[in-house]
């Protein structure tokens, strides 16, 4: 099973631009790549901060956009990201106590799609109610293999500012994973950077945005912002694997044979 990730596209209002970037023009771009290469994708999944202002109009454009896009796609939040907004251009999306998450049965297992919008905050939350949900699906589950993603990590990647931004629950999540033992992976994005590794002993990954990117800096200081290319991650799932291909989609560089 081929799955695309897609993450922090910060859309803004039609021509204009953050951080010296337009993100809707990255986001075509992203799309175009994944319908040429990747067509063949079983779901392509965005995981948050669709937009940077939370602004209604700013879904509407995402949503003129995801017309365009061949493969079959889910969407989450993250902390820029406005519930009622969303909910109101993509009515469809809201689950259970209006939580913008649910469950993709594939052949290869399950996708856990999770929300972590903390409203005016820039962490991510799992309350009761959301910790309720997860442990009921991954009991569903039973030995089912489940594959987690979230816009925000709940594992600290040793850079100070950004590990304070994780999911305040963290501890919480982890004991539920553990209780259970059948999430194989966390994919999250909000970082902006390419990650990958372990969280006591289960594997994830993260990846760059479509638009800026933070720059790699374990000082402790303010986040500085690169344009570092952006990326999407091509994952691909068996029995016996998952492997996360980071794809620099804007990378024109010649190929030699």
């Amino acid at each position: 099973m081929k799955i695309i990730q897609v993450t922090d596209l910060h859309l803004v209002a039609a021509g204009a631009t953050l951080c010296g970037l337009d993100p809707l023009e990255r986001l075509r771009a992203c799309i175009a790549d994944i319908n040429v290469c990747h067509a063949d994708a079983a779901h392509v999944i965005f995981t948050g901060d669709l937009s940077d202002t939370g602004a209604v109009d700013s879904y509407h454009i995402l949503a003129d956009e995801l017309r365009k896009l061949v493969p079959p796609h889910h969407l989450l939040l993250g902390n820029h990201d406005d519930r009622d907004a969303f909910l109101e251009v993509f009515p469809e999306a809201g689950a259970e106590n209006g939580f913008v998450q649910k469950i993709v049965h594939t052949p290869e297992g399950i996708l856990c799609l999770l929300d972590t919008l903390l409203p005016g905050r820039p962490e991510g939350r799992l309350d009761q109610a959301r910790l309720r949900w997860l442990d009921e699906r991954l009991a569903e589950a039973k030995a089912e293999p489940v594959y987690l993603f979230a816009h925000h990590p709940p594992f600290p990647i040793g850079m100070p500012l950004l590990d304070t931004m994780g999911i305040i629950e963290a501890d919480e999540l982890h004991a539920a994973l553990k209780r259970h033992g059948n999430v194989r992976h966390v994919f999250a994005g909000h970082a902006h950077r390419p990650v990958g590794g372990s969280w006591r002993g289960i594997p994830i990954s993260i990846l760059r945005s479509t638009n800026h990117q933070t720059a790699l800096d374990f000082s402790g200081g303010d986040l500085a912002i690169t344009h570092e290319p952006p990326a999407y991650a091509v994952i691909l799932i068996d029995k016996d694997n998952v492997i996360v291909h980071f794809h620099d989609f804007l990378d024109r560089s010649a190929a030699y044979y």
